[in-house]
């Protein structure tokens, strides 16, 4: 403990650090994203929180064991990092200073290449306890970095290069505040797409990636909310799926129009959408718990539906079977094509970090940094491991070349303060 202790403070002080006797070999174009190797945004290459074929990082690890690097991150924000090429970026909000920012390190030594202000001031006074300024995960293309942030009353995105010079920032919407934003953008060809949903007039925004200009405008119910877009091939189309505001939507991407919509969702969503090809599968927290199977091929009928409280943790699919962390720490499998119940398993803990998928394992992390690793599997819960990292997490890990990037916060010297740690096998 005291060892582990004297290793974050010297991160502290020092900055990066790099543990083990060599570099890990990343080989990678910056300028394009590879969905093998890279997890250029919130649930990585698919959108669902499935790692690429072919990854093998760590079942163990602890603060000292398994970890190339770790970097200090200001301030406190819950975005989680993405990786494109040979850099890792993350959002960070500093309240004292009220500057909201996007940073980028070096994918192969933790080193921080540069940190760009995007706003200063223009905070919320008063947001949700487990809320932070900066609690949604960037999107890359390869060639500019995109980031949501409320600021001011608005949303606005902003884009930025590779080298972290700002390109260009749109306000889409005015925003009146509930509780925090998190809804985090997508990218569809040559268009970035987000969410504003809010108690005054909500929309949902496609805007050209190089000029920023809105390309489409779908406006939402005045409603609170705050799942993200979600983009998800099914039924041989693309679809930009949205729950909540008590409907679950299907637009086309490219243009916004509307596929279907039924009622159904709860209004307070946060969990991004997921689908076993025929379904898609929401689940909200406010006014009423409920996870939801929905046919995407607009009929609207519902195929099944349980009270179970999914609320922040977004859910997985394998094989015909959904997997689940409830907030309260409970692992619960269901078929997906009927909901029946197949095995659920108590962790304990509370938990607000989504799923992760590698190979046959799902990773799940408590608010309190201990990350369990589990088979996903219809024949019963089996642990791969226990491993804790910091003493508070509410970002969910990215998993690619073999690496796990991961969020968590942790008391130095009687403050605070936030990692970004790269783990793989010594």
């Amino acid at each position: 403990m005291r060892l582990a202790k004297t290793l974050l403070a010297f991160i502290v002080a020092a900055g990066p650090h790099f543990v083990g006797a060599e570099e890990p070999a990343i080989k990678s174009n910056a300028q394009q994203v590879d969905l093998a190797t890279d997890w250029p945004w919130w649930r990585g290459p698919t959108h669902d929180g499935v790692a690429a074929g072919g990854q093998s990082p760590p079942l163990k690890w602890n603060e000292m064991e398994n970890v190339f690097w770790a970097s200090a991150i200001p301030g406190r924000g819950q975005g989680s990092p993405i990786v494109v090429g040979e850099r890792v970026f993350v959002t960070a909000a500093e309240p004292e200073r009220e500057v909201q920012s996007v940073l980028c390190f070096d994918r192969g030594t933790g080193k921080q290449e540069w940190q760009t202000e995007v706003h200063r001031g223009g905070f919320e006074k008063k947001i949700n306890a487990k809320g932070s300024h900066a609690s949604t995960t960037c999107a890359c293309d390869g060639e500019q970095v995109f980031v949501n942030f409320l600021n001011g009353g608005a949303i606005h995105v902003t884009a930025l290069s590779l080298g972290g010079e700002q390109l260009w920032q749109t306000k889409v919407s005015d925003y009146v505040n509930h509780q925090a934003f998190g809804a985090s953008p997508a990218i569809y060809g040559d268009k970035v797409i987000v969410a504003a949903d809010n108690k005054g007039a909500g929309a949902i925004v496609a805007l050209e990636r190089t000029t920023g200009k809105i390309a489409w405008r779908q406006e939402r119910p005045a409603k609170p909310n705050y799942a993200p877009p979600v983009l998800l091939q099914i039924g041989g189309r693309e679809q930009l799926l949205f729950s909540g505001c008590d409907l679950v939507t299907s637009f086309e991407p490219a243009t916004g129009k509307k596929l279907w919509e039924t009622q159904g969702a709860t209004t307070e969503c946060v969990t991004s959408i997921v689908t076993d090809g025929q379904r898609v599968f929401t689940s909200g927290g406010y006014p009423r718990n409920h996870i939801q199977a929905v046919r995407a091929d607009g009929s609207g009928k519902v195929d099944w539906e349980n009270g179970a409280r999914v609320y922040v943790p977004s859910m997985i699919v394998k094989d015909g079977h959904l997997y689940a962390m409830l907030d309260a720490g409970v692992a619960m499998c269901w078929k997906s094509d009927t909901g029946e119940e197949v095995w659920k398993e108590r962790l304990g803990g509370t938990f607000s970090s989504s799923l992760v998928l590698v190979g046959e394992n799902l990773i799940a992390t408590d608010e309190a940094g201990t990350s369990h690793m589990f088979v996903a599997s219809p024949g019963g819960f089996k642990r791969i491991a226990e491993n804790q990292l910091g003493s508070e997490c509410f970002a969910t890990p990215a998993v690619c070349g073999s690496r796990i990037y991961h969020r968590v916060a942790k008391q130095v010297d009687g403050k605070r303060q936030e990692l970004l740690f790269c783990l793989g096998e010594q």
